[in-house]
């Protein structure tokens, strides 16, 4: 007997393995043998899962999507995890389902396709910097700017490239305003995501104090994480989720 034909696939790409891994438990997915990145795939629902990390930064989260785009049929892209506020709201776990997505190297304004359930608002600004700095951040909240990351606009020019629609479900783990480690946070991991053990040591060689921020870093990261696989699953997968609009 022939074997059914897969009528959609979605791609999941989140920065760090610990974004991905709550999705990966939930939805039950089967690793795959790859030679770079690590690949998670199932059915679900229906609908065929390709859930994989892309690394942290436009560079290698461009480079990344890439490659999966070019190596295995894909009808939409899902991107999920953390995301940094500009100030209290909004809050650790706070859902960011943007309106418009702004690449802070180019200034181009992206727009990702609606997510079931969860109407599009503000803008969700991608760059390499960790922004702390106040005036510029006013700037941004000025602008419209509710959150800050460092690969969904490379994600989505790559996707655009391709032909493929993307949407963006990320959630906040921490704020710019009130960083636990502050801009030490950005070298404590690796180019794939993984925990630098090795720069956490030396922090806290450094800083003795830095393991109250770090513990509460990870604590808020989990929780936003988690409510961005929530919605995700809900909005694709589970409970009569229609899939891509």
């Amino acid at each position: 007997m022939a074997p059914p034909v897969d009528t959609r696939t979605v791609a999941v790409l989140a920065a760090m393995p610990n974004e991905l891994r709550p999705l990966v438990r939930a939805l039950s997915l089967r690793r795959r043998r790859s030679d770079g990145p690590e690949v998670w795939t199932d059915s679900v629902g229906g609908i065929r899962v390709v859930a994989s990390t892309v690394g942290v930064g436009t560079s290698a989260a461009g480079a990344a999507t890439d490659a999966l785009l070019r190596s295995t049929t894909v009808d939409h892209v899902v991107v999920i995890g953390i995301a940094g506020a500009l100030g209290p709201d909004p809050p650790v776990g706070g859902l960011v389902v943007p309106e418009v997505v702004l690449d802070g190297r180019s200034g181009r304004e992206l727009r990702p396709a609606p997510v079931e359930g969860h109407p599009g608002h503000g803008t969700l600004h991608t760059s390499d910097e960790f922004i702390l700095d106040p005036e510029r951040l006013r700037r941004l909240r000025d602008a419209g700017v509710v959150a800050l990351d460092m690969e969904t606009a490379a994600i989505a020019e790559v996707c655009e490239a391709h032909g493929r629609p993307w949407s963006v479900v990320r959630a906040i783990s921490d704020s710019a305003v009130d960083q636990p480690v502050g801009a030490a946070a950005i070298g404590l991991v690796k180019a794939d995501g993984s925990p630098d053990l090795r720069a956490v040591a030396r922090l806290l060689a450094r800083r003795p104090g830095a393991v109250r921020g770090l513990a509460r870093l990870a604590r808020d990261s989990k929780v936003a994480a988690l409510t961005s696989v929530r919605a995700v699953e809900q909005a694709y997968f589970r409970n009569g989720g229609s899939g891509p609009a």
